[in-house]
């Protein structure tokens, strides 16, 4: 089984010195998306789906085309959900980023003021992965190992989403334990493509790491994050 894990690409997160709430991609955004479904276009999946947030759908689009396929959503890939900042100075985010950089590690679990918490992220994206994966036949065994059961190991999904949603989806396909910098943990540049094989063991599968933040289809001048 192969997991294809695509963060979207630029967002236009400030416009006007303001900041953009669910932000459109930057035209720079839309031809790393379409390099993107380019180097993917020959590849066959079972599934393919996008996160229900813009920049991630309209990093989704070029793909859904490239392989003939109509749009298809899933919920749980919703990235961290921020403080209703839209129309306010550029400024006031960058400063409480900033902040939450400084704090000790445990009291970055609390996120930023207003916004979706660490902790309740985590917490739902790993729920959400359970049952995604779980309603196809992959399920975590009953052991402190990340030992999977695969119903149909020859499966390969696709899953155009975040750099949180990615990166906290690979921890639960490893099995390591979350973290309040998921973001640091795993860097994942725009419209980078990160895999993950599932290889057998005697009583079940372990999912491999096998390509991290791949942007080769980018050029250099194109790759941002």
């Amino acid at each position: 089984m192969e997991i294809v894990l695509i963060r979207h690409g630029q967002p236009e997160w400030v416009r006007d010195a303001k900041n953009v709430e669910n932000p459109p991609l930057t035209d720079l955004g839309r031809v790393q998306a379409e390099r993107m479904a380019t180097a993917l276009a020959k590849e066959e999946f079972d599934e393919v789906f996008a996160s229900p947030l813009l920049r991630a759908r309209q990093t989704a689009e070029p793909l859904f085309d490239a392989l003939g396929r109509t749009e298809a959503i899933a919920e749980w890939l919703e990235e961290i959900r921020d403080p209703a900042w839209h129309g306010t100075p550029a400024e006031k985010a960058q400063a409480a980023y900033d902040e939450l950089r400084t704090r000790p590690a445990v009291e970055r679990w609390n996120g930023l003021d207003d916004g979706e918490s660490i902790r309740d992220f985590t917490e739902r994206i790993h729920a959400g992965a359970t049952e995604f994966f779980g309603e196809r036949g992959v399920r975590r065994s009953v052991s402190d190992l990340p030992v999977w059961q695969i119903d149909d190991p020859g499966r390969r999904i696709a899953l155009v989403a975040h750099a949180g949603t990615n990166s906290t989806t690979v921890a639960h396909l490893l099995g390591l334990p979350p973290t309040p910098w998921e973001w640091d943990r795993f860097v994942l540049g725009h419209t980078s493509i990160t895999r993950l094989e599932a290889l057998p063991l005697g009583d079940g599968y372990t999912f491999s790491l096998t390509k991290l933040s791949d942007v080769e289809h980018l050029d250099a001048d194109q790759r941002t994050r």
